[in-house]
């Protein structure tokens, strides 16, 4: 896969360090335990001259030594902001009851703000902010969390100013809560009833971006833990030996990161919280960091704070630009590559596995749909958060049937997988991303993705017989409700939605399954949710 003209383009890293001063689930990870873990990343961000945040539980914020060491550090390099999970001391300094197991409970019905009333959090936030002034003289621009409902973030920014935020890479299950079909990595403004959804209209968003974390693995993070209620983590996070922790791993991910095509802006978060202790984060986090440095003296990345990422990016987009991630290379050895391609009206993967091509996610997204959180706490220790899926091939897929929108063609009677070479990606203008893939059975299919729309062209083989087929391994979760010539209707989260075949047209296969066939060679597919 070739990305030429991508270096002029930004590729921001944030080193996020978030810090905790409980630790129940074992008896070893004492309070001075974590305090030493932080120390050390300080030290070595300090002898890399790298810059960073570091995001406060409520815990370590009324603890002196960390108090004692980040008013120490230069307010030039090092951000410090608040970490929002909510322990024991918080939630009884707001004069709430503490309904946790342990003095730091993750559960989600503890732990998050999902857990309380909207009143209620909003007294959480007034004790952080009061008293995270008092210690640093200032309240926080940044304030994170594996994830923070739309009333809290709305309010935080409201009556506090805050300028970014960050949340939790997609992962099914892990850790007792779900994200799901979101808006894939870099950043997004969220709709005002949810935060998980990218807003399609400035008036209808939170005027806070909101950054995805942990640096996903973009081939195979989505499909780990495929048949299983939980996934496992492959990302940037030191403490991971296969991954944030092996350094093969770690120069693959970042030569994808500053090679391929991100439209507007790479992003990546780099760090480690202090649970994972240092002990286990100390080979990865002492790899990473040289690294950072060297590539930022290359001029190859811009690591900064996570404020500064979001001032910068208030500065640029009234709304949330367009984006890719583009992996032109298999870590594993294998001929797999990626695109991944963000609007703020939906999201697609594009995954070349053995020379055949399939859209393996679609994602629609809908800024009036309000979370189930918005105004009433959850009562259950699963938190969900979910987009409109219109192809998805990890909830839908068997490790021997793996679901996706496949590009097949008809020869001799018979059906085929369509196979090619080397894919080419380029953002040829703003908003607009560019794949050329070239054909074994001669031409190529351009495929022109832009905020609203797909298209998808075959150049220089007129005769092919080319189409779209979708299958999936579990059909009773199929959303669609009806498969017309022009439309399907579906319908999730008590919403219907619609994909509308501009150019092109669908067929019901019988099964809840469909077939999208072209018009003069071209297919435009809309996924602006909007009747046509």
């Amino acid at each position: 896969m070739h990305t030429p003209e991508t270096s002029e383009k930004s590729r921001i890293v944030n080193i996020i360090n978030f810090i905790r001063d409980i630790e129940p689930r074992d008896e070893a990870i004492t309070p001075q335990v974590l305090f030493e873990t932080t120390k050390s990343q300080v030290a070595i961000m300090q002898e890399h001259h790298l810059k960073g945040t570091f995001l406060l539980q409520y815990d370590a914020l009324i603890d002196e030594r960390y108090q004692e060491l980040l008013r120490g550090l230069p307010r030039d390099s090092f951000e410090v902001g608040a970490w929002w999970e909510t322990p024991q001391p918080l939630v009884e300094k707001a004069g709430l009851e503490w309904r946790g197991r342990f003095p730091w409970d993750w559960h989600a019905d503890v732990g998050f703000s999902t857990g309380y009333t909207p009143a209620e959090r909003e007294k959480l936030v007034d004790v952080y902010m009061t008293d995270f002034k008092e210690i640093y003289g200032f309240y926080p621009k940044s304030v994170a969390s594996w994830f923070i409902d739309a009333h809290t973030l709305n309010y935080m920014y409201e009556r506090y100013g805050i300028v970014a935020s960050a949340n939790c890479k997609d992962q099914y299950g892990t850790d007792g809560y779900t994200l799901w079909g979101g808006y894939w990595n870099q950043a997004y403004y969220p709709s005002k009833v949810n935060s998980y959804m990218p807003a399609q209209h400035e008036e209808n968003q939170i005027p806070v971006p909101i950054f995805r974390m942990l640096g996903s693995d973009p081939i195979y993070q989505y499909d780990t833990g495929l048949e299983h209620d939980r996934q496992g983590v492959i990302s940037m996070e030191p403490v991971y030996p296969e991954s944030g922790g092996n350094p093969e791993w770690v120069d693959w991910y970042l030569d994808a990161f500053i090679a391929g095509e991100p439209m507007e802006f790479a992003y990546v978060q780099a760090g480690q919280e202090n649970s994972f202790i240092w002990r286990d984060v100390k080979k990865g986090f002492e790899y990473q960091m040289p690294l950072l440095e060297k590539l930022q003296k290359e001029g190859k990345i811009r690591v900064e704070t996570l404020g500064e990422s979001g001032e910068w990016f208030k500065q640029n987009y009234e709304v949330t630009p367009a984006t890719s991630v583009t992996v032109n290379s298999d870590f594993e050895n294998g001929n797999k590559r990626t695109v991944w391609f963000n609007s703020r009206f939906y999201r697609v993967n594009l995954l070349w596995d053995a020379g055949a091509l399939r859209f393996r996610d679609i994602h629609l997204f809908d800024e009036s749909i309000a979370s189930t959180y918005l105004t009433k706490k959850l009562d259950s220790n699963q938190a969900l958060f979910f987009t409109q899926p219109f192809v998805d091939g990890y909830l839908w897929s068997t490790a021997q049937n793996l679901a996706g929108l496949r590009f097949k063609y008809k020869k001799d009677g018979n059906t085929l997988a369509l196979q090619g070479g080397e894919p080419i990606v380029t953002s040829p203008e703003q908003g607009k991303l560019k794949i050329q893939w070239p054909l074994d059975e001669g031409g190529e299919i351009n495929i022109l993705l832009d905020e609203k729309t797909t298209t998808i062209e075959v150049l220089n083989n007129e005769d092919l017989q080319w189409f779209l087929e979708f299958n999936a391994a579990k059909k009773d979760e199929l959303p669609y409700q009806s498969i017309t010539k022009k439309k399907i209707m579906s319908s999730f989260q008590n919403s219907d939605y619609v994909v509308s075949a501009l150019r092109g047209s669908f067929s019901d296969t019988g099964d809840g399954t469909f077939k999208i066939e072209p018009s003069d060679n071209r297919i435009t597919l809309d996924f602006s949710n909007m009747e046509q």
